[in-house]
């Protein structure tokens, strides 16, 4: 069936303007409580970022649940990851996560997992989908669901964080300056790396409903480069508002991105025999990952963008490690969806057992130069098939000699097409960029 709400990653938008307003979100929880309530009396959790309009969706969801006679346990502020984690732990039905990620506080959005702690599977959400054409109804009084609080979320999960690395392992001597984006993690990360051993030194970790994503975290690392060098610290970890994505800063204040981190969890696990398979990328992974890889003997695949399709990747070739340039990291073996958490402590691992630092791991890859430009369409589509097109791309590869790559990708959320070219000189990347963006506006008149 067509999606009219669910997107790859749930339902987002502005906060106030359909479908992120409190009527659609209340009927949205009751249309969910609906699917769920099939299968007999049902309970689900939700957990939000900081953002200060999660207070409202909260109040819509639950009131929605209880209609449907479902009964909700609410975390409060936790990490995505943490909802999908507590979700398997409480034998719940299915979790519900109030956040938008790394966007600005003006929006907001919901997703689900299911009782597994993974993404909805696609049928569950066209029913709930299917649910929505239907008037809401309210159950008889004595079988409204219930809601309540559960206190210990945030030490339920700092525990099992600290589980997914040995007992004996330590970050007794390191330095490590901890941004959390005044996101989710605000509460949770500092304490899982000082529980460890860590000197940590906290920023972004006071939110105010306003100030998530704000100049700090993984999409905004500058101020965390800066604290880093002036503190003289080992290294510095920056999560975003939903606790799902990292980057790290090494101590000479320069940023790891996510490619960078994958490709050091991979080789440190190779070193020790316990790599199962391959690595899962995606078209936007740095070539020099995919390079690098090959030297050290490890599969390679890329997937679309998006860690849905990731994880589509992994699970089809029995993988379990996997993530995006932005950071998004997931390790299936210990976790069943992204955690900049357990990311971060899979590089710590590495930086711990080598004795090595982050700036030295981080040379084990050579980032080739990406550049990358839009070009709009007049609506959505993709005319990268066109013969015009394909003839420039053939050209552009022909120069690169096979020392590079070329993505034309129609994006998925505005009428535009992503024209990408990496090689190794930048001033002949950017160049050859602007061609072929100009052959595709020629091409698409």
């Amino acid at each position: 069936m067509s999606r009219r709400y669910f997107g790859t990653d749930g339902i987002r938008g502005q906060v106030g303007r359909f479908p992120i307003t409190p009527d659609f979100v209340l009927k949205l929880g009751w249309a969910a409580g609906r699917v769920f309530a099939r299968q007999g009396r049902s309970k689900i959790l939700i957990g939000k970022d900081t953002r200060i309009s999660g207070y409202m969706f909260e109040s819509s969801l639950e009131a929605g649940l209880a209609a449907a006679g479902v009964d909700s346990l609410l975390l409060g502020p936790m990490p995505t990851p943490a909802i999908a984690y507590l979700t398997r732990t409480f034998r719940a039905d299915a979790g519900i996560v109030i956040s938008a990620s790394h966007n600005a506080f003006q929006d907001n959005g919901i997703k689900f997992f299911s009782a597994n702690g993974t993404k909805l599977a696609d049928e569950i959400e066209d029913a709930i989908e299917a649910q929505m054409d239907l008037a809401m109804t309210t159950v008889d009084s004595a079988a409204l669901g219930k809601a309540r609080r559960v206190d210990d979320a945030a030490g339920r999960y700092i525990e099992f964080c600290k589980g997914t690395v040995s007992r004996d392992m330590t970050l007794k001597g390191l330095k490590i300056v901890v941004d959390s984006a005044h996101g989710a993690c605000y509460h949770i990360a500092p304490k899982v790396f000082a529980e460890l051993g860590a000197e940590v030194l906290e920023v972004g970790s006071a939110p105010d409903g306003l100030n998530i994503n704000s100049g700090c975290g993984s999409t905004s690392p500058a101020m965390l480069q800066k604290i880093v060098v002036a503190e003289e610290a080992d290294l510095g970890i920056a999560f975003d508002g939903d606790g799902d994505r990292v980057i790290m800063v090494d101590h000479r204040g320069e940023v790891v991105d996510g490619d960078e981190l994958l490709l050091i969890v991979a080789l440190e696990r190779k070193r020790e025999g316990q790599l199962e398979g391959g690595l899962v990328g995606t078209q936007m992974s740095n070539f020099g990952m995919e390079l690098a890889l090959a030297e050290h003997g490890v599969p390679f695949v890329r997937a679309r963008v998006g860690d849905r399709y990731v994880m589509e990747e992994l699970i089809k070739n029995g993988w379990d490690l996997g993530g995006e340039s932005s950071g998004h990291i997931i390790c299936r073996q210990l976790t069943t969806t992204g955690d900049g958490i357990v990311a971060a402590l899979q590089v710590l691992r590495a930086v711990v057992l080598q004795e090595r630092s982050l700036a030295e791991l981080k040379g084990q890859m050579a980032k080739m130069p990406q550049h990358m430009v839009n070009v709009r369409l007049k609506e959505k589509g993709d005319p990268t098939r066109l013969p015009k097109i394909q003839e420039a791309v053939r050209a552009v590869e022909a120069h690169l000699g096979g020392k590079g790559r070329v993505l034309l990708r129609p994006s998925g959320t505005e009428p535009v097409v992503r024209v990408m070219v990496e090689g190794e000189e930048i001033e002949i990347v950017e160049s050859l960029t602007e061609e072929l963006a100009e052959a595709v506006r020629k091409a698409i008149g």
